[in-house]
């Protein structure tokens, strides 16, 4: 893997993690939980890293409260889009 493989969004994991904790068994098909994750994405700034445990190291407990709950927020908001527009087909 070059250095460059290496640079992702922090938030990505965050997002992906809190779709499959809480929303896999929604009855949403995987294209739509695809879609919910980068409806949530595009709502949250992203923090280009290179490796988690950096980013994790630095931040206060508070920062990671913050961070966690900014990401509920922006899937839960994801979530409510595709449902509404899996109700409009």
């Amino acid at each position: 893997m070059s250095d460059l493989e290496s640079v992702h969004n922090f938030y990505e994991k965050k997002v992906f993690d809190e779709i499959n904790d809480h929303y896999l068994n929604s009855g949403l098909t995987e294209n739509q939980l695809a879609d919910m994750a980068c409806i949530a994405l595009n709502r949250i700034p992203p923090k280009y890293i290179r490796y988690d445990i950096d980013m994790s190291f630095y931040m206060s407990g508070q920062e990671h409260q913050e961070v966690d709950e900014r990401v509920k927020q922006a899937v839960k908001k994801a979530h409510k889009k595709i449902k509404k527009l899996d109700e409009i087909e």
